[in-house]
């Protein structure tokens, strides 16, 4: 990891064919024959999460609880009937039935204090399993039911982030989105929230919700008004359509980073001009299986992407709707897809890099990853830990949550 600084060493130098979209690893472990490490060991090793929605990464208690507190019917109150109304965890088919599980997530954002709520927790379970930096994104205007005013859940977001990191130390951002099956001027009034919480918190403006004959450049004027204003752009892409949606989102929206992406691997001369262009994708495994991007973990395109020489990243999607964490999904590319601990710690280098921080505070990150990684061992031990550098807080843990502070 000495060339951890490298802007290229997440390449390969030699170019594979393009493989057929059945193609799986058949054999469980690492490709090279080394010892399966456990989900523990994952569990220790720093990494981000950029692909995560406030909206699906709620703790079930805490729907329960939220739902007793305001008043809101819920399908069940008990655990794991709720669990199963929502299909956690399950197959669902699609992404329009994955996305249903958001009606009962959504009854309880309502308020001020809840979204300060969900969102301290969240940074607070990330951090436990040594995520260091996160982008949480979720489109204000679905949090506004109850008469709640935009400016108020962006604060009461941005609110509990940073109570959690001055708590546990883990650095978060918020994405800001804007739903593709909403009327386009939601959306543009979404990315003038974007604008107006630049350098508040705010980093980046996405477009999510169904993709299937809903095209992101109905949407490109808000695109338009986040590119004048230099707010870095994501887009839900290639998961529910082909790799159209990813050229559309690259060429007339400006994506800088695509969400998911599974479906490029079915345009060879659109996926090296990904590549080319060290364009990111934000993959998200399990939940890609969940929605039937794809139908399984061993046919999932990450590790060709990877191989190929792309930009990838590991992520949960959503937490709680998934079922998942990132030390979960890192440790289902060893276990299902065959990569390597020297693959998984590429991985994790390109999370840093891909992440819309600012350089320099970038570069601080990637200096400390470069002194942590080579603690991991492929037989399972790590080393004792270095002082951690000025450029990233220590991570305090078991620290229960302060109250709410809101404006």
């Amino acid at each position: 990891m000495n060339d951890v600084l490298d802007d290229d060493d997440d390449r390969e130098s030699e170019l594979p064919i393009l493989p057929s979209s059945d193609g799986a690893h058949t054999k469980k472990g690492p490709r090279d024959g080394s010892p399966i490490l456990p989900l523990s060991f994952f569990e220790q090793l720093p990494k981000t999460d950029l692909h995560v929605h406030l909206d699906g990464s709620l703790r079930l208690e805490t729907i329960i609880d939220l739902a007793a507190e305001y008043k809101v019917e819920l399908p069940s109150t008990r655990p794991d009937e709720l669990a199963q109304a929502m299909n956690l965890g399950k197959n669902c088919g699609s992404l329009v039935e994955y996305l249903k599980a958001f009606d009962v997530t959504l009854r309880v954002l309502q308020h001020e204090e809840a979204l300060f709520r969900v969102a301290y927790e969240l940074a607070e379970d990330a951090a436990k399993e040594n995520v260091r930096y996160m982008e949480v994104r979720y489109a204000p205007m679905l949090h506004t039911r109850m008469g709640l005013k935009l400016t108020s859940v962006v604060e009461a977001v941005i609110g509990g982030l940073r109570q959690a990191q001055e708590v546990y130390g883990i650095e978060a951002n918020v994405i800001i989105c804007g739903i593709r099956n909403v009327a386009p001027d939601s959306s543009l009034e979404m990315a003038e929230l974007a604008v107006a919480y630049k350098g508040r918190g705010v980093v980046g403006f996405d477009l999510a919700g169904a993709e299937y004959d809903h095209p992101a450049k109905h949407h490109r004027r808000a695109f338009q008004l986040v590119r004048d204003n230099n707010i870095n752009v994501t887009i839900h892409a290639g998961e529910a359509y082909g790799p159209e949606s990813i050229a559309q989102a690259i060429h007339v929206c400006g994506a800088h980073r695509i969400g998911h992406g599974c479906r490029l691997r079915e345009n060879g001369d659109l996926l090296h001009y990904v590549n080319d262009h060290r364009t990111p994708l934000e993959c998200c495994p399990s939940s890609n299986v969940q929605t039937g991007a794809v139908p399984s973990l061993a046919s999932h395109p990450l590790k060709f992407y990877k191989d190929l020489g792309l930009r990838v990243t590991v992520n949960t999607d959503n937490r709680l709707v998934t079922d998942t964490t990132v030390s979960r999904e890192l440790w289902l590319c060893h276990t299902e897809m065959g990569l390597t601990l020297p693959d998984i710690k590429s991985l994790i280098v390109a999370g840093f890099k891909s992440s819309f921080m600012p350089f320099h505070i970038k570069q601080s990150y990637l200096r400390q990853l470069s002194q942590d990684l080579p603690r991991f061992c492929e037989d399972g031990q790590i080393a004792p830990p270095t002082p951690p550098s000025s450029g990233r807080p220590e991570i305090h843990r078991g620290r229960a949550m302060p109250q709410k502070q809101l404006s």
